[in-house]
């Protein structure tokens, strides 16, 4: 069961009634966004169409689950992926408060988390912190537990954030930056060493690896836009740059962006990596990424159960892992960094993509 627990935590770390101005985010950047659109909007933004389908997904309104050999489990990760995407939409906030509180739930920490003495992981404390963040929570008091402190409990001497547990060390980039990014909206700011250590990581051609120590390094694009992300936030401009030249570099020509070893552009690659382009101030290739995912979004002429979701890539929408894809693409087509994303001043309602009536025969 831990094992399992574990896989299920790595598995998480972007014509519709759509408007055709730039993204939110592009527009932010001279100006600040202002209150979301209301429910009576005549057109529904790509990331907002996409959160409210997501949010219809919850299990019992509130939660995600994987199944493996026909058995359900809580999937604490995509939840948070959900939270976020939430946030970054500035849409389905009862949605959001209701997954917040359920991660909340102690047994659920703890499943996701580990027990914190013997057992405890550093991503997943990363990940479930910044989500505490952005929902504007105490993280020092989250679900009775101190999330700063607990992920400060896990750096080594080196600066790398390490899982402590007899099940293995699962730490990676991932992990590493959203440390890094999570820490810095703390009073202490992230430590200099962890820092020093993901820049440490840097591959000769400007992109970062998913896992630290290999014999050689190979620079995935999920990798470097997070750690581009953490670089940004944490004032290391010159890291930052490199990664997203390598980013720019790795763009397929249809604006997407494939997983490392691929060559398809996919939904989920593609939202964080369009995410870190256009915070980042790559508003060429960032638009490309974000054409990319609206082209990849389920609009009218799609079953009404999928209309709004984000299919993973071309071959077409597939139930299997539309929540995660969806909830990834939502970064991507809201563009804010997660260093800044708040849910403060999201809409309560989860939006429905706006379609025409089916004609009369």
């Amino acid at each position: 069961m831990p094992a399992l627990r574990r896989t299920l935590g790595l598995l998480a770390i972007p014509a519709l009634a759509l408007t055709t101005a730039l993204p939110a985010a592009t527009a932010a950047h001279a100006a600040p966004a202002g209150p979301a659109p209301s429910a009576s909007s005549a057109t529904i933004r790509p990331d907002a169409a996409a959160a409210g389908w997501l949010a219809r997904q919850l299990v019992d309104g509130d939660h995600f689950e994987s199944v493996f050999n026909g058995t359900a489990y809580p999937d604490q990760g995509l939840t948070i992926d959900a939270v976020l995407a939430f946030a970054a939409s500035r849409s389905s906030d009862e949605a959001a408060a209701k997954a917040t509180a359920w991660l909340a739930r102690p047994e659920i920490i703890s499943g996701y988390l580990g027990d914190g003495t013997t057992e405890a992981y550093a991503g997943a404390t990363a990940k479930l912190l910044l989500a505490a963040e952005v929902r504007g929570a105490n993280p020092a008091a989250f679900g009775g537990v101190d999330l700063p402190a607990r992920l400060r409990s896990l750096q080594t001497t080196e600066g790398r954030f390490s899982d402590r547990s007899q099940w293995g060390d699962y730490s990676n980039a991932f992990g590493q930056s959203l440390a890094l990014i999570a820490l810095h909206r703390t009073p202490g700011d992230a430590p200099t060493a962890a820092v020093d250590y993901l820049a440490g990581s840097q591959c000769a051609d400007g992109g970062f690896p998913v896992s630290f120590g290999q014999a050689t390094c190979t620079s995935d694009p999920d990798a470097t836009a997070l750690a581009v992300q953490a670089f940004a936030a944490t004032g290391r401009a010159a890291k930052a740059t490199a990664g997203l030249g390598w980013l720019t570099s790795h763009q397929n020509a249809d604006g997407g962006f494939a997983a490392s070893g691929a060559t398809a552009s996919n939904a989920n690659t593609t939202g964080l990596a369009t995410q870190t382009l256009l915070a980042g101030g790559r508003f060429g290739a960032g638009l490309k990424g974000w054409s990319r995912l609206v082209k990849l979004q389920q609009g009218c002429t799609a079953d009404p159960a999928v209309r709004g979701a984000v299919a993973y890539d071309a071959t077409g929408f597939n139930a299997g892992n539309g929540a995660r894809a969806t909830a990834q693409a939502v970064l991507g087509l809201g563009g804010t960094p997660l260093a800044t994303l708040s849910a403060a001043g999201a809409r309560p309602d989860a939006p429905t993509l706006a379609c025409p009536a089916p004609a009369a025969h």
